[in-house]
């Protein structure tokens, strides 16, 4: 089996590849990055690309970012942590998530604005994780769970990284890992809720921006900044 498979440094990058890696630096510049990707809303069948998908396609889903940024900020010393979230309706949500200073911040693409990157000032990966609990309350979902992986520790000689087909086990491996629980009052849900639809309902579906630490958030794709 190649080395490039368990080992980072020896990984073979392509002229492409390489100069956006020396480029993304740092877990803000990755973000911004990502940013500027369409959001792949899988029109021709699902997809869970790897790093080297997202380059050749140039678009990204959460997973894909998550591995994307994982993959470009291990080359620069972070380890590549995944933080898994479990919603009630099955629609799960995948961020990268790293420390700073003793602090945790992440990075993430999606579909709704508050599921996106924070910024490093979290005392433990516990409270990055609920402060994505609110956003993530839309018509049917709430966060019931979360995990933080080492994808490296726990994939092994499987190639996440750099495999031109699409990561399946990746996914696999994330949604049997054991989560930890988020409880959250139903009421509380509820109230989430009733704003959620009531803003969308008044404001032509847009996706509301009314959350709270605003200030906690990495900045935002420009589709949401409209």
């Amino acid at each position: 089996m190649s080395a490039s498979l368990t080992d980072p440094h020896s990984l073979t990058f392509t002229p492409q590849e390489a100069k956006l890696v020396a480029r993304l630096r740092t877990p803000l510049q990755v973000q911004r990055y990502l940013n500027s990707l369409p959001y792949n809303i899988e029109p021709t069948g699902a997809t869970q690309r790897s790093f080297r998908g997202v380059v050749e396609h140039e678009w990204a889903h959460c997973m894909e970012a998550a591995l994307f940024a994982a993959t470009v900020l291990e080359q620069h010393g972070y380890p590549p942590l995944l933080l898994s979230f479990e919603s009630i309706d099955e629609l799960d949500h995948v961020i990268f998530v790293y420390r700073r200073a003793g602090r945790w911040g992440s990075v993430g693409r999606s579909r709704d604005p508050g599921l996106h990157g924070r910024r490093p000032v979290f005392a433990t990966a516990r409270s990055l994780a609920l402060s994505y609990v609110d956003p993530y309350v839309d018509y049917s979902g709430y966060v019931t769970g979360y995990a933080v992986v080492n994808i490296a520790a726990v994939m092994g000689k499987y190639d996440w990284r750099l495999a031109r087909t699409n990561v399946w086990k990746v996914e696999r491996v994330l949604l049997n890992h054991p989560h930890r629980d988020i409880r959250t009052s139903s009421a509380r849900i509820e109230r989430l809720r009733k704003s959620y639809r009531a803003y969308r309902a008044a404001h032509n579906g847009k996706k509301p921006l009314y959350y709270r630490n605003r200030d906690h958030w990495t900045a935002l794709p420009s589709e949401f900044c409209e």
